[in-house]
């Protein structure tokens, strides 16, 4: 292979392109709060969605790229989807992103905003620069790389969709009408995934499903003044921890519900087992900790085992109680709090989601009016093994742009689109990787794109992709 691919011209390439295009389109990127629809209903209303997708869109038709074509895809009532058609040899790669963006969150550092870009030693933050705006300007420069060294590539189709970060609810629409287009990918590169830390190439080898609902108590019709109705009302947060404790086990988290639980596959506990060892105490010094606190285990196995393969509840929000400021002593009447579950990858997600319900809405302490409603519900992804020309392509990727060996690890976070595509088409090989490295905090505050890896990993797909064509042409 690099008797056709000139790596250091490669790398030179990627560099100029990010420095001179990406980086300056990014910061662009970033000022549009195009919230995905979950957390901004009137999205479409207040335009902010349509500029991000334009301000792509012009990008991708600038690129020195033979036989592009550009395509914002629409459907009656769904979010916009970038299509983009390259035509190349044998073979279609599928690359896929998206440029819907999470919520600002709070807590952001002095001089950082979710809306703002800073570039401060190396990073650049701003909400959705790393989660998951980068995907389509890498995917595109690393093909107009090869094009560039006149180095073969499959033909390669871009998906960047605008609503993953609300569980892809218009996806499947938008795949089934593009269906004759996308045709039938033997590879799927995906940038939306972690990375273990910033150097070397990581293979995503799992990703946990997702549902996210809303959970309602009802107590009493009005606020009571709390002197004169405790003792005789319970309180709503009495009977929703009493609700979370049904499900989780306040002491340690772990889930209670068999129906969340799978067995971890030998392979993944032999890669939790490599990865803890490589990262050791890195992986808890992840999480910001306030001072003196400390992580769930000591045992970074246990860690990764936790965050990639077992079921978790995380209380996102509530509802229905006033700031500490302006509390007064009131028992509120109702409270709702958004629940987010993460399951394991090979957990059905129907079947958890039902049981979740029954356990929450049965026979409710004082008869409490309980409700639990679901907002999306989405099912993990275990990827199939790999293909010996794509195990070779990605160790030689990492060795050629990282100087490392590839590690391959679960990621806790969802992707809806690789559990549709594994179905789908369950021959595809798969390239799952991304730039949140350690303290990148997607969702979060203080996000940020960690622009020298992201770069390295520019040209690792770069050099993927090159050994796909030449597998296709052997």
């Amino acid at each position: 292979m690099h008797d056709l691919l000139n790596v250091a011209e490669l790398r030179r390439y990627v560099d100029e392109v990010w420095d001179r295009s990406i980086v300056p389109e990014l910061c662009e990127y970033v000022r549009i709060p195009n919230k995905s629809p979950l957390f901004d209903s009137r999205w479409e209303e207040h335009g902010h969605m349509e500029r991000a997708v334009q301000l792509m869109a012009s990008w991708c038709r600038r690129q020195p790229i033979a036989g592009l074509k550009v395509e914002i895809a629409r459907l009656p009532g769904r979010t916009p989807l970038l299509f983009i058609d390259i035509p190349g040899g044998e073979g279609t790669v599928l690359l896929y992103g998206h440029l819907d963006k999470q919520p600002e969150f709070t807590g952001w550092e002095a001089g950082l905003s979710p809306w703002e870009p800073v570039i401060r030693d190396g990073r650049l933050y701003g909400r959705g620069a790393a989660d998951d705006g980068y995907a389509v300007f890498a995917s595109l420069t690393a093909v107009a790389a090869l094009q560039a060294q006149r180095v073969p590539h499959a033909r390669c189709v871009a998906l960047i969709e605008a609503c993953e970060e609300s569980g892809s609810p218009d996806l499947p629409a938008h795949v089934d009408a593009l269906a004759a287009k996308i045709a039938d990918p033997s590879l799927v590169v995906c940038l939306d995934a972690e990375s273990g830390d910033y150097d070397r190439l990581w293979l995503t080898t799992s990703l946990r499903g997702n549902i996210v609902g809303t959970l309602s108590v009802e107590m009493l019709t009005e606020g009571v003044h709390s002197g004169m109705g405790s003792g005789i009302a319970a309180s709503c947060i009495d009977v929703l921890r009493g609700l979370l404790s049904r499900l989780s086990d306040e002491c340690n988290g772990e889930l209670k519900l068999a129906e969340l639980h799978v067995e971890v596959p030998e392979e993944r506990r032999r890669q939790i087992a490599a990865v803890a060892e490589l990262l050791g105490a890195s992986v808890a010094a992840r999480m910001p900790f306030a001072p003196g606190v400390e992580p769930l285990s000591a045992d970074p196995a246990t860690l990764l085992t936790n965050s990639t393969w077992k079921p978790t509840l995380t209380v996102t929000g509530i509802d229905g109680l006033p700031s500490v400021e302006s509390a007064g002593n009131v028992l509120a009447p109702r409270l709702s709090a958004k629940l987010s579950f993460r399951l394991p990858p090979t957990a059905d997600a129907i079947k958890a989601e039902a049981a979740i319900r029954l356990r929450l809405e049965a026979d409710p302490p004082f008869k409490a009016r309980v409700r639990f409603v679901s907002d999306s519900s989405n099912v993990g992804w275990n990827a199939p093994p790999l293909e010996r020309w794509l195990e070779r392509a990605v160790e030689e990727a990492s060795q050629s742009f990282f100087g490392r060996q590839c590690m391959s690890m679960g990621v806790g976070g969802t992707i809806p689109f690789m559990a549709m595509l594994g179905e789908r088409f369950p021959q595809t090989q798969f390239l799952v990787t991304g730039v949140l490295g350690p303290h990148s905090n997607a969702h979060g505050p203080n996000e940020f794109l960690h622009i020298e890896y992201a770069k390295r990993l520019t040209a690792a797909v770069a050099e993927v992709i090159a050994r796909h064509a030449a597998r296709h042409a052997a």
